[in-house]
């Protein structure tokens, strides 16, 4: 192609710029229209119901080259900005910059939004409840290591409300200012992360070597960067962040090594017909118990996708995962018959069955 030819694709691609900043533009100003009805009511500026089926609309009528992860990061961006100028709050997170939660936060709100990093779950919690924070970002699970205790102590402890669920692919690298494996004396990660990357260290012979474990994968990081001879399991984020070299990437024992994340807020989810709902149950110490409740929800024809066990402060409870809403007929009669027995978490649009 020549010069002239070239010049015509360039003028071409800006005036699509163009119109694409004059129609972001309109956009915003009808997002802002809504606001101000939504401040007169009392409604939630964070609708995911409303996002995912805007994304649902957006990827039926797509023609072109985007996929479906390329119209969401996109759209996640705009809705993340129409947010922030609208009425621009606070986001709490596990863990320093970089961190997983934060990656899975940011996935959700977008680069513009404030961002508090927080030291424990029990903090991000505390943020939120005191209004600190209006949305809160906590693991609740992973694929290899299950369900985060603290998380289901806090969902106990505190009265708010789980607005949306985010899934996160986990791939660790080993960092390190060596350049030969076989240099590292030492390495620093979170104590999960070493055991997810077991067969790897195994593998090169670093199993025998020092592990030390730290609050965070990113801190680890950064501790490497200043020791000779150290090195880090960490994010590609977190040595991206700290400039700290990465010599081997995805060294996860499990290619579907994934975390699920929980957004919390203090208000409840309208239907968007694909939801998941989260419950914590304590039910009475007689024979049958589990098995009268859980046949309750067979016969209401609601699909259980998890159930787990946990002692909170010495009492024994469940955590329960079930497709549908709250307010859906069908589980509003369970929640009537079991009233003394259930807290409700949460009811959100699905991101998927179980991980």
């Amino acid at each position: 192609m020549n010069e002239a030819g070239l010049k015509a694709l360039r003028d071409k691609l800006d005036s699509i710029d163009n119109e694409l900043l004059k129609l972001i533009n309109e956009r915003m100003e009808i997002v802002h229209q809504v606001g101000v009805v939504k401040a007169h009511s009392g409604g939630a500026i964070y609708r995911p119901e409303r996002e995912r089926a805007i994304i649902d609309r957006l990827e039926d009528l797509n023609e072109g080259k985007l996929n479906r992860s390329a119209i969401e990061a996109l759209f996640l961006e705009i809705f993340a900005i129409s947010r922030n100028l609208e009425l621009p709050e606070n986001i709490a997170y596990l863990g320093p910059e970089g961190s997983f939660t934060h990656q899975a936060a940011e996935s959700r709100f977008g680069a513009m939004s404030a961002y508090l990093s927080i030291g424990s779950i029990k903090g991000v919690f505390r943020e939120v409840s005191t209004k600190k924070a209006k949305f809160g970002v906590i693991p609740i699970e992973n694929s290899s290591n299950g369900i985060v205790s603290d998380t289901i102590s806090c969902l106990s402890n505190y009265n708010l409300k789980i607005i949306a669920e985010v899934i996160l692919d986990i791939h660790h690298t080993l960092a390190t200012t060596c350049d030969n494996v076989n240099d590292i004396k030492r390495i620093y990660s979170k104590d999960i992360a070493f055991e997810q990357c077991h067969r790897f260290l195994e593998n090169f012979g670093l199993d025998e070597i020092e592990h030390i474990p730290v609050e965070s994968t990113t801190k680890a990081a950064k501790m490497a960067l200043t020791e000779p001879g150290a090195a880090a399991i960490c994010s590609h984020v977190g040595a991206k962040i700290h400039n700290l070299p990465i010599l081997f990437e995805n060294i996860e024992d499990k290619d579907n090594n994934k975390t699920r994340f929980f957004i919390i807020s203090d208000f409840e989810n309208a239907q968007s017909g694909a939801d998941k709902t989260s419950i914590l149950v304590k039910l009475p110490n007689t024979p049958g118990a589990l098995v009268e409740f859980l046949t309750d929800f067979d016969n209401a024809g609601i699909n259980l996708t998890k159930i787990k066990s946990h002692i909170v402060e010495g009492v024994s409870i469940f955590f329960i995962d079930f497709n549908g809403h709250k307010d859906d007929d069908n589980v509003q009669g369970i929640f009537t018959k079991h009233a003394d027995s259930i807290k409700f978490l949460g009811s959100y649009v699905k991101e998927v069955e179980d991980i």
